[in-house]
């Protein structure tokens, strides 16, 4: 059963608020970083290797558990998203004079914060709303990720472009000041199960999650996912700048247009699986994402003008967003509600773990074949996943 009017208005808002401001630290480290560093000139192997700044959400169940156990998780939400605005300011200083060794470890201290951030958000959410909710809202959830993704990629990119990156981490940090006073005062607190402080939280939360149905299935899938995705996404940028794009034209057309029909993706694709649940819609949406892929080999060849270059990006972002719905609400599916925030953890860490790896190599092997080979390797990167999306089960809920 749907809630009613006011309070599906009122959880719509503070789905938003709440993942945009995960989706914007983000941006931050996996988006603006890669954008900083192409635009100071850095090599396709140390642009590349901005991927490793992954490794704070590959890790982020091990510290999950506290999360569940301390305090409330709007107490995590809001202090985290403060430190955050302070260390995002910080890389004013660098981003002076492209000092890039000292932007680097700024980055990394934000990596950390952020993915602690992603577990305190995501264990509210999951918190908070029934089953049917999480699915009726994983759209917006979505959308609100790739708006946050918009401004930070699209709005706050072509800002460094047009003045300077100072200003742009300037931006960055007050916005996250701004969404923290906001949930500090607004957002809704929900208590923390009692039976979740009766346990031996950290070894029953990852045990109950092995002991799942077909664990080493789901457990390949997600891993395997969105690997193909993660090796043209690390690319993506140079590519660009390869083509002739500067900062500011690299912000519309990745940030904007790319995060815009990303975000029609997710809305879409958040629509279709209220509807007509995940499982017919997991491989059609997983196939999408992988076909997607090769249309950067194409461009890498055929180097089209602006038009070509708005399509190819526009249809892999939709793609994209419509491969992020299915996920997430998979992810969701595989949380019990005692250790929702470590479940959800333990599934997005693995999730990011094909981004930090093959975003890692990708630089290397992009210099060592060239662009049009690397997206075809990246393409078949993608099989896999597309092959296990095909093949789960049909049971595969499991919810306590």
């Amino acid at each position: 059963m749907m809630p009613p009017a006011p309070r599906r208005s009122s959880t719509a808002l503070w789905t938003m608020s709440t993942y945009f401001a995960e989706g914007l630290p983000y941006s931050i480290v996996h988006q603006i970083s890669s954008q900083f560093f192409t635009a100071a000139g850095a090599s396709l192997q140390a642009i590349g290797l901005t991927s490793l700044y992954g490794l704070a959400w590959n890790f982020k169940f091990l510290w999950s558990p506290l999360i569940d156990l301390l305090s409330f998780k709007k107490s995590w939400l809001v202090s985290l998203e403060l430190m955050i605005a302070l260390v995002a300011a910080f890389l004013t200083w660098p981003a002076m004079n492209f000092d890039l060794a000292l932007a680097a470890k700024i980055f990394l201290i934000v990596a950390f914060l952020a993915a602690t951030h992603d577990i305190a958000v995501d264990g509210y959410y999951i918190q908070s709303l029934n089953d049917v909710d999480q699915a009726a809202f994983s759209g917006v959830r979505v959308a609100a990720y790739r708006i946050a993704l918009l401004v930070g990629n699209g709005a706050l990119v072509v800002l460094a472009g047009m003045v300077s990156w100072a200003t742009c981490f300037l931006t960055a940090g007050g916005i996250m000041a701004v969404l923290g006073l906001l949930h500090h005062l607004l957002l809704p607190k929900v208590p923390t199960p009692r039976n979740v402080l009766k346990v031996l939280v950290v070894r029953e939360a990852f045990m109950t999650y092995l002991r799942q149905p077909h664990i080493v299935m789901i457990l390949s899938f997600i891993l395997l996912f969105r690997a193909g995705d993660a090796m043209m996404f690390a690319m993506a940028t140079p590519l660009l700048r390869d083509l002739g794009y500067d900062t500011a034209a690299r912000g519309f057309l990745s940030g904007t247009l790319g995060t815009v029909t990303s975000i029609a993706g997710a809305l879409f694709g958040g629509v279709i699986i209220s509807r007509m649940g995940l499982r017919p819609c997991f491989f059609p949406f997983t196939l999408i994402q992988s076909l997607a892929i090769p249309a950067y080999a194409w461009m890498a060849y055929v180097k089209p003008g602006l038009l070509g270059v708005s399509l190819v990006i526009a249809f892999e972002q939709v793609a994209a967003g419509l491969g992020t719905a299915a996920l997430l609400v998979f992810l969701m599916q595989r949380c019990q509600r005692e250790f929702q925030a470590t479940h959800f953890a333990i599934g997005s860490a693995l999730m990011s773990v094909p981004a930090t790896l093959a975003g890692g190599v990708s630089g290397f092997v992009a210099a060592g074949v060239g662009f049009t080979v690397f997206f075809l390797i990246a393409f078949v990167t993608s099989w896999p996943g597309v092959i296990l999306a095909w093949r789960m089960p049909a049971r595969v809920h499991h919810r306590g």
